[in-house]
């Protein structure tokens, strides 16, 4: 049974009265809880909703959740997995994002109305970093790394959910289309040639090798970041290293990915011939450029070219699906992007229906 007892303090006038209600529960197999309220009739609510749960065996303790809130969590997580994450850097803007909206709030009282309600928000703001509307994309990231966190916090820190994790049940943000540009016509002649022209004699055998290989920009070229925190520049991937590339084999071997994995990537005769004609760096790169040093270059060489609409990553989604085009498999895809779902693996694939209306009789 349930105690309710009246806690007593002095008022302005030193006067003792009743300020409060403590509620203590014991029950046999369970361990003491109390909380102390306003008013008598929460107290005694909250009572038997306690009993109740002991009684069909779905008790919860509340207290860390209570007094963890969303700001304590995602600090600890940025202090314990972020530093343990390829790229963990990029949740930092999400985290304070998230610390903006629902940092205040107890784990114990978060749920997915609350959740549901900053998805709202956050669709219906303007980014400070692009001065544009915050798109689905983003807010899908911020709810994964809270969901994430909080996946954390139950099962490696011990600290209970009453409600279980809130995210779960939230509707995740619709996406836009998934981007399906190609190069089409005699586009490739035109963005070699003007890559030919370009002033940075790396860009040609760059563009080249990233159609060829379907790699990432930061898995062929050497990328830099700004930290915001500091105001330098650091290194975020050294790039394709001439240890790594096995030109006999024709292999490149990427010990560091995006997503933690490493993977051997076949090369094509095309992507072979481009290394062979590549000078030797001191340095150990293969390519002795950074994509700062391409990025700028590649967009002049598409707009010298008349083409439109094709960034550089593009080149990953044309590399990826003319190998399918060859007739891998999807294993054998998978093995050579590195994607990890079948899901973005699909994303990147962008097959042409009249090459695909050659293939049937």
């Amino acid at each position: 049974m349930a105690t309710i007892s009246a806690r007593k303090g002095p008022d302005e006038n030193d006067k003792m009265v009743v300020i409060g209600y403590q509620a203590i529960v014991r029950k046999k197999g369970h361990p003491s809880q109390t909380k102390t309220f306003r008013a008598k009739r929460d107290a005694e609510r909250w009572a038997r909703q306690i009993e109740s749960e002991m009684e069909r065996g779905v008790f919860v303790q509340r207290t860390e959740s209570e007094q963890t809130t969303v700001n304590n969590l995602l600090d600890r997580y940025s202090r314990e997995v972020l530093p343990t994450l390829k790229g963990g850097y990029r949740e930092q803007s999400r985290i304070k994002a998230l610390q903006n909206g629902l940092g205040a709030y107890s784990l114990a009282a978060l749920n997915s109305s609350m959740i549901a309600k900053y998805r709202d928000k956050r669709l219906s703001t303007i980014s400070e970093k692009t001065g544009r509307m915050v798109g689905p994309q983003t807010v899908k990231h911020e709810l994964g790394l809270l969901q994430r966190a909080l996946k954390m916090a139950v099962m490696e820190w011990g600290i209970a959910l009453p409600g279980g994790i809130p995210t779960a049940t939230v509707k995740k943000p619709g996406l836009p289309p998934a981007r399906n540009r190609r190069l089409v016509d005699d586009e490739e002649e035109r963005l070699l040639a003007a890559c030919a022209e370009a002033r940075n004699a790396w860009l040609r055998p760059v563009v080249i090798f990233a159609i060829e290989t379907a790699m990432r920009a930061g898995e062929i070229v050497e990328t830099w970041k700004l930290n915001k925190k500091t105001g330098k520049r650091e290194i975020v991937s050294i790039g394709l290293q001439w240890s790594e590339v096995n030109l006999k084999k024709r292999t490149a071997h990427l010990p560091e990915t995006k997503n933690g994995n490493a993977r051997t990537v076949p090369l094509s005769s095309r992507a072979v011939a481009v290394l062979e004609a590549l000078p030797r760096n001191l340095d150990g790169r293969v390519f002795g450029v950074t994509y700062e040093g391409i990025h700028q270059s590649y967009v002049r060489a598409c707009r010298r070219a008349s083409i439109t609409g094709l960034t550089f990553h593009d080149l990953r989604h044309e590399g990826i699906s003319r190998l399918a085009e060859q007739r891998l498999t999807i294993l054998e895809l998978q093995a050579i992007s590195g994607h990890k779902t079948m899901q973005m693996l699909l994303k990147y694939t962008h097959l042409r229906a009249e090459d695909l209306a050659l293939k049937l009789k």
